[in-house]
Parts: C-alpha cells; structure tokens; sequence
C-alpha cells in the first residue's frame, strides 16, 4: 500500500518553497497525494497557486490520473514540456513522481513557471522557456477534473460511433468500460452522471463495468 508519510509530505513542502523562493511570483509548485481516493482532491499544498489558478483540495491534470489508475506503473519523470492552463497562461512545466521507501508513487511535485510575458523576450532568453522535447506541436492543457470527465464521456462516444438515444446495450457497455479504464469513476460522483447520461441506473452502470464483451 502506499502512503504520502507526514515527514515526507514536510519535506516536500519545504522544496517548494524553496523552489517558489527562487524563481518568484511566476513559479508555481504543486503537490499531489496520488494515494488519495478522488483524484479531485489530490493537491495538498501549493505555492504561487494564482499562477494556474488553483488551490489546495483542487484536482489535478490528466498526469495525476494516470498515475492514480495505474498504481504498480514506474513513470519516468516529465521535464521540460509546455502546459497551459484555464486561465490562458502558457507555462514550462516538469512533473516528477515521487516514491516511499516500497519503490510506490505516493505524490508528485509539479513546477509550473509562467513564460507568457517571457515568450515576448528576445533570443537572450529563449534557450530558457523551449521545451526539452522541440518536436511538442502545442502546449498540453491543464484541464479541471469534471471538465476531464466532460471530455471522457465525449471520448466514449465517439469511440462508439453514435449519439447515446441509438446505443444498444453492448454500445453502452464498450462506453462504460471506457470510461472505467480511463479512470473516469475517480472522479466524485460521476457514477451518477455517467448514469444519467447513457440513461441508465448507477446499478446497471456497475454491472456493465463488469460484463465481459464479446471478442
């Protein structure tokens, strides 16, 4: 089982700090207890949180979730990549999963540093705000979890490949299970809005996440 233990929660904290210190009013950093049950409450501390607008008890983004439905997965830290948040900012983020003792991610430490008034700077600074990776096509969006599930449930459909009023039961059974693998039920309540959304009971929303679909 893994666990965010309070002495390294502290511990954590005082690197951003020091992080937030060092690089000013345009760092965020954020940390995420990935042991916890929703995943829209993973942020337990945050500093600079006006940078994407965010504040302890918010979600996280699509990089939380991963890594909160994929619990015995060992992730490679995410450096250097471009995010944009709800707000319109334009930042150079890294992400970098933190394990206990167990070898277990228990939390992540995101830097988040606004480069939108830097992208207006000349050459002097560009080696500072590009990506690691130059073939990036655009910024990744830092999404709200409901705004995820939003997106999740659209994603199951068009997988389908039609409106929910002419699924048939197998249909709604491959959206569900979809929905399940991408970690969609994470999210607080959203067994009753999936429910009401393919028109179904939260009991029959469960037995479809169990049914065996036909190869």
């Amino acid at each position: 089982m893994r666990t965010l233990e309070a002495g390294r929660l502290e511990m954590l904290k005082q690197i951003a700090a020091g992080i937030a210190a060092q690089f000013g009013s345009n760092c965020e950093v954020v940390i995420h207890d990935v042991n916890r049950k929703n995943m829209d409450h993973s942020i337990v501390h945050i500093e600079n949180g006006h940078v994407s607008g965010r504040k302890v008890g918010d979600g996280g983004s699509n990089v939380v979730v991963e890594q909160m439905i994929q619990e015995d997965a060992q992730p490679e830290d995410h450096l250097g990549y471009l995010t944009k948040s709800a707000n319109g900012k334009v930042m150079k983020s890294s992400t970098m999963y933190i394990s206990n003792s167990g070898g277990k991610v228990v939390a992540l430490l995101s830097i988040n540093f606004d480069i939108s008034a830097l992208s207006m700077v000349d050459m002097a600074v560009r080696d500072l705000i590009m990506p690691k990776d130059t073939t990036q096509a655009k910024p990744e969006q830092i999404v709200n979890v409901n705004d995820l599930l939003e997106d999740l449930i659209q994603q199951s459909v068009a997988l389908v490949g039609k409106p929910v009023a002419l699924m048939n039961k197998e249909d709604k059974v491959r959206a569900i299970q979809f929905l399940n693998q991408n970690g969609a039920f994470l999210v607080t309540k959203s067994g009753d809005k999936v429910a009401k959304y393919f028109g179904i009971s939260k009991y029959t929303l469960y037995s479809y996440i169990d049914t065996k679909l036909e190869s």
